[in-house]
């Protein structure tokens, strides 16, 4: 088959499934933002593209997020208007479609097969939206841009033959019809690469080393903001550092926002919410909590093979990578009890849940798995089996995603 990927920031969510195709011979190409020439990785050629304006001063508000998808859908369409003309004709066309980029390629090549990545459905209620109650929206017609948001899920219905989804959660969020066109598969776990490591060790500023006999606590996300439960977790840290006056506390995460409200003008959620407890900490409980930033990715690895409790608080949105890569490692986790987690987590069993606002919850559940090293064992062996059996890149994501594929195109389904 001829193969085309779109996803602005390639390989993103595909870069299992991409090589994977073009091991197997097929022709594999891909659009993307981020090249500024062409360049060719694990048989697949990136084709670079780049919006030719950017967004109106002064259009509604409402229509913001439409009109940015519907630039860099010109923008995709203008690329593919250009490698058609040079004689390359898609069979399947397989794209992220959240940045709008694939809206207009049925119009291009109106035969070929389109597979989207179904990652959310926004959702009035019953999602992100309305969740925390310490942000609410100061806008009445928050509601209706949501609305409008939706509008690129919507016209993807309409060219799109089948979705393929990473959790029951997130695909649950899509309506019907063609909610019963998605396939539940996760983008895969290395669960060999990402593995225990007992000798694992971490060095900090090139003076303190870190070993599984030190009491880590360990919290990730892209960026430390609400949607991810920074708020909640450093409002626990007074309470869990003076009870717990060995542990350190390693955060992961940049300074920017990925998903929801930016703060106030001239701040960060970062230093919004370490400055709210700090006068509640001693110097020597600030000097045990660690702002690492974001790491490369072995000593991300690294980090986790030494934890020895992992939190981890979403609000009900999109699951990060970082849970179930820890869970893969053999982490013993406390997580919030918010979808799509209950898609991964089983209280009691591969991890223990707590209620998202519950700070003096979430301290407990932490130092109650601190107190009980066999708790922890059986925590981590239990949440590495489940990955290693529902979310194994080799023997479970990429067989089934090929077989998602070869359905996208041969299948009466479709």
């Amino acid at each position: 088959m001829n193969v085309l990927f779109i996803h602005q920031n390639f390989p993103g969510q595909f870069k299992f499934l991409a090589p994977a195709l073009a091991q197997e011979g097929h022709v594999v190409l891909a659009f993307s933002m981020q090249q500024t020439k062409a360049a060719v990785w694990r048989g697949i050629r990136i084709l670079p593209y780049a919006p030719s304006r950017g967004t109106s001063p002064g259009v509604h508000p409402w229509l913001v997020d439409f009109e940015t998808k519907t630039i860099r859908g010109e923008a995709c369409f203008r690329a593919a208007v250009h490698l058609k003309a040079q004689g390359f004709i898609p069979d399947v066309i397989i794209a992220h479609p959240g940045w709008g980029e694939s809206l207009f390629l049925k119009d291009v090549w109106p035969h070929a097969r389109l597979g989207i990545y179904c990652e959310f459905f926004y959702k009035p209620h019953g999602a992100d939206m309305g969740f925390d109650p310490e942000f609410p929206s100061s806008d009445s017609g928050e509601v209706c841009r949501l609305r409008l948001k939706n509008l690129n899920n919507i016209l993807h219905f309409e060219t799109a033959v089948a979705g393929i989804s990473p959790t029951l959660w997130q695909a649950s969020t899509f309506p019907e019809p063609f909610r019963k066109k998605i396939t539940v598969v996760h983008d895969g776990i290395d669960t060999k690469t990402i593995a225990p490591n007992p000798d694992a060790s971490l060095t900090l500023n090139g003076l303190i080393s870190l070993t599984r006999r030190d009491e880590i606590i360990t919290f990730v996300n892209r960026n430390l903001e609400p949607y991810r439960g920074y708020h909640i977790f450093m409002r626990a840290l007074p309470e869990l550092l003076k009870r717990r006056p060995q542990a350190r506390v390693m955060i992961v995460g940049g300074d920017e926002v990925s998903y929801g409200a930016k703060p106030r003008a001239g701040k960060k959620w970062k230093d919004i919410f370490f400055e709210e407890v700090r006068p509640l900490l001693s110097n020597t409980e600030v000097a045990r909590v660690h702002f690492l930033g974001r790491i490369p990715y072995h000593l991300f690895l690294a980090l986790l093979q030494i934890s020895t409790v992992h939190v981890y608080l979403t609000y009900p949105f999109v699951l990060s990578w970082s849970l179930l890569e820890a869970m893969s490692i053999g982490c013993a986790i406390v997580a919030s009890d918010t979808p799509p987690l209950m898609d991964a987590i089983q209280h009691n069993k591969t991890g223990k849940l707590v209620n998202f606002f519950d700070v003096s919850g979430l301290s407990n559940a932490i130092c109650s798995l601190l107190d009980n090293h066999e708790e922890r064992l059986i925590f981590g062996k239990n949440a590495r089996k489940f990955i290693q059996d529902t979310y194994d890149l080799k023997t479970v994501s990429i067989p089934r995603q090929m077989e998602w594929v070869n359905m996208l195109m041969i299948s009466s389904h479709y």
